[in-house]
């Protein structure tokens, strides 16, 4: 099909056919990583973040372009995962930037749009790499502006063929992926979603969202179905809505609504107030939403009918003698508050007893969303709020969460376990703000972390040569061991990791470890570092046979 214009219509079904190829390639892009370590995800976090976007627009009755692109954007944003997630979200934030306030748009603007979402992309990243998704939107933009296409089509061809060209390059950019004989995944990536948009124009298609599913609000800290009744739900219809007005009205609102529920999130961004709440009055908070301006994206769900379908019979007759009802609890003002990111229900415990309030349960291959981590914000009542991501793929995120916010939060660019837990034994709760965030950044340096895991591809690191299922063993994120057992690759390990400065290990061994076996090797260990304070916990955590640290 030619087309010297689209308008909100045409977009909305490229980016749905987009989302849909993205999600049937998403574990081709997941192979793509060059890292040999279980953490390939970066395909099922661009997957996520575009599938949130799309939820967004979903049945959007609007060929306003404009108004789409917003959408769309806003979606992304609060959806993104990780860092390729939350780069995504800002291309697609930069080209609802150049769309905005146009019902359609020609080939010129288009192309202008998509430069937009290349600068948009690169001024979100602090250091930006080349040969990676910055690299191939901006050739896409490039690509755009330079042609003399005036058929939107063929200018999408155009943009499709110089990114392939560019992805190709890619391993020329970066020596890990020359030796892993891979393209970019996040480049890829964001090619499949260019070639998804052109083949919805192409071939016209009226693509419809498939097989979306998109984690809600909190879906992180859910517990067993089976250990709840309908009692244990307080506020029993969980409601959510979009409010098109004014964003700064959005705190006033939210103080409006928050005696009417719980599991609270009202977020204002330009034009528009997302909200979520656990209400026993929906039609009391909408007609005080409707006072702000026209109400969108409306859904009620009765969870205690949604929980009761969960349960058996003798389950819910079990649960119903067994609990009982308990008044709801206000979150006492304080002026500093924690949210960490953790897998494993050990490391999860030992946060919680470190005075962390939120765990929220992530890490490598599932990372939290920005939603994810802005609801926990929104449920916390402290002056200073600090984050710890405690992986290096959910900085992004965290901080992205943070800018939406308006409370203080200080985000701790911790990218291990062992930094996060030092930074919270070192906190200092009676020391202001600016001096604890300066202390806990410096503390992130104190500590040494390693870590055991398994290889989940053939390749070649460093002149190392690593088969699928060999053990390997990390130092601060980079291949230092490989072999095949991993207790002797651990104390292995060790060794690279001990100087005469150190002073002590600690060790969290995963699910898969046997208890036995670790407190042999325990004992070998504390017998061999006698001078030395060794600790072991069970961390649960998966992936990962252990986790360690040396201070």
């Amino acid at each position: 099909m030619n087309y010297s214009k689209i308008n909100g219509e045409n977009f909305y079904y490229m980016v749905i056919n987009a989302s849909n190829r993205l999600e049937e390639q998403s574990d081709y892009v997941n192979a793509l990583n060059v890292f040999p370590v279980p953490d390939g995800d970066t395909g099922t976090n661009m997957s996520m973040t575009f599938k949130a976007a799309v939820k967004e627009i979903e049945g959007i009755n609007s060929t306003n372009i404009g108004e789409v692109s917003k959408k769309l954007a806003k979606g992304a944003l609060m959806g993104a995962r990780g860092n390729s997630g939350v780069i995504l979200s800002q291309i697609l934030r930069g080209i609802s930037k150049g769309l905005e306030n146009k019902e359609s748009v020609s080939s010129k603007e288009l192309s202008e749009a998509l430069q937009e979402g290349s600068k948009a992309a690169y001024k979100a990243v602090m250091r930006p790499t080349e040969g990676t998704i910055l690299t191939i939107i901006r050739a896409a933009g490039e690509a755009a502006v330079k042609s003399n296409k005036t058929d939107i089509t063929e200018l999408m061809n155009e943009v499709c063929i110089q990114s392939k060209k560019m992805l190709d390059k890619t391993p020329e950019m970066l020596p890990a992926l020359k030796k892993a004989k891979v393209v970019d995944s996040g480049g890829m990536g964001l090619l499949i979603i260019l070639q998804g948009m052109h083949e919805a124009l192409k071939s016209d298609l009226k693509a419809s969202i498939q097989n979306v599913s998109v984690k809600a609000p909190g879906a992180g800290n859910v517990s067993a179905a089976n250990n709840l009744n309908d009692h244990d739900i307080k506020f029993g219809y969980c409601t959510e809505f979009i409010i098109l007005g004014d964003a700064k009205n959005a705190n006033k609102f939210k103080e409006e609504i928050e005696s009417m529920g719980d599991s609270m999130i009202v977020v204002g961004y330009e034009d528009v107030i997302k909200v979520h709440i656990h209400t026993n009055d929906p039609g009391k908070v909408l007609s005080k939403a409707v006072m702000l301006g026209e109400l969108s994206k409306i859904k009620i769900d009765n969870m205690r009918e949604e929980h009761r379908e969960l349960l058996t019979k003798e389950d819910y007759k079990k649960a119903e003698l067994e609990n009982t009802i308990e008044a709801p609890v206000v979150a006492e003002s304080k002026k500093y508050a924690f949210i960490s990111v953790a897998m494993g229900s050990g490391i999860k415990n030992i946060f919680e007893d470190l005075g962390v309030d939120f765990v929220i349960e992530g890490g490598q291959t599932m990372n939290p969303s920005t939603q994810d981590i802005l609801e926990c914000i929104d449920k916390l009542n402290a002056e200073h709020i600090f984050v710890l991501p405690n992986n290096k793929n959910i900085i992004m995120a965290a901080t992205q969460a943070a800018e939406i916010s308006d409370k203080d939060i200080r985000v701790i660019p911790t990218k291990t376990i062992p930094q996060g837990i030092t930074c919270l034994t070192m906190f200092n709760p009676e020391a202001e703000v600016e001096e604890n965030v300066e202390e806990l950044n410096s503390n992130i340096e104190m500590v040494k972390t390693g870590s055991v895991t398994y290889a989940v591809r053939d390749t070649e690191m460093d002149g190392i040569e690593i088969k699928e299922g060999n053990i390997l063993g990390l130092i601060e994120g980079k291949i230092k061991e490989v072999g095949s057992d991993v207790y002797d690759l651990t104390e292995s390990l060790l060794e690279k990791m001990v100087d005469e400065d150190s002073e002590l290990i600690t060790l969290f061994y995963g699910k898969d470890c046997e208890e036995n076996k670790v407190n042999e090797f325990l004992s070998k260990i504390e017998e061999k570092y006698k001078d030395l304070d060794v600790q072991c916990y069970k961390g649960e955590q998966p992936l990962y046979y252990f986790i360690l640290s040396v201070e």
